[in-house]
């Protein structure tokens, strides 16, 4: 009963800067640009300053207040907290020889965000042409987006892709790949780390077009629900050319992991499947 008490503070929590925010934008926001732009414009950047600056900072702040958990993680999250692509592979190796296995596999690594690259997306979707390097959106690991992300659009769908980021971490050679054999750093601390054999941990996803957020009615991809097919696409792809699955980990039961999209949601069987280069 108590895990219960807990769990719906936490979400309460999470849900007062959501409804902190709708009120100010209807009661405040909104009436102060109506008075300077026609009404449409006025409720476009209405929803943009909600959705996109207010909402986020707000259960980025409300996140502050619980502390983040240090054994392997079973999911990443997005930069405002929420659960999302479930952590299911990882690989061996150096930066680069992560980056030509998958790009010898077919993947393609994903552009950095930058304005020209946004831009770029932008204009892909418009013209519905396929931008086979779009940018990701990041996601987290104990506080730390992705190190590394590769895609493969469909082609012919728009939207629609496999893609899977990485996230660089030091183990225990003569670990079993547990909380403890895993060690974290920061992003800055990569540079030092260039050249050694990391185990590089993913969460492999597919989209298969476009939703709303729930709690900030931002657009997204909306996911396929099965994350294990993608998994096992990678690491087939990867023993093809040669590489070894080394190991693979119950870091949890089976589970059912309801996506921020509306009527998305994403199964997995907990496991994480671990291949050496």
């Amino acid at each position: 009963m108590l895990q219960y008490i807990v769990r719906f503070a936490k979400r309460f929590g999470i849900l007062v800067p959501g409804l902190v925010v709708a009120f100010v934008s209807v009661h405040d926001i909104y009436p102060t640009i109506d008075e300077r732009v026609p009404t449409g414009v006025a409720f476009l950047l209405t929803y943009i300053l909600a959705a996109y600056v207010l909402i986020p900072a707000g259960t980025r702040l409300g996140r502050l207040f619980f502390k983040a958990p240090h054994h392997l993680p079973i999911y990443s999250v997005t930069p405002d907290g929420f659960a999302s692509d479930p952590v299911n592979i990882g690989i061996i190796g150096t930066r680069d020889e992560i980056t030509k296995a998958m790009q010898h596999a077919g993947w393609d690594k994903a552009d950095e965000h930058s304005l020209v690259n946004i831009y770029k997306e932008v204009v892909s979707s418009l013209t519905r042409r396929t931008y086979k390097t779009a940018p990701m959106s990041s996601l987290y690991l104990f506080g730390r987006k992705q190190d590394l992300g590769f895609e493969i659009q469909i082609e012919g769908r728009m939207w629609h892709r496999h893609h899977v980021r990485f996230w660089a971490t030091t183990y225990n050679e003569d670990g079993d790949f547990t909380g403890d054999d895993i060690h974290w750093f920061r992003r800055k601390e990569l540079l030092a780390h260039q050249n050694d054999k990391l185990l590089w941990l993913g969460a492999a996803s597919k989209d298969v077009g476009l939703a709303l957020i729930k709690h900030n009615a931002q657009l997204t991809h909306m996911i396929h629900p099965d994350t294990n097919h993608e998994r096992d696409l990678i690491v087939d792809q990867l023993q093809i050319d040669g590489a070894k699955l080394e190991t693979t980990i119950t870091i949890n039961e089976p589970y059912k992991l309801t996506n921020r999209a509306w009527s998305g949601y994403l199964q997995t069987d907990g496991k994480l499947k671990i291949v050496r280069l």
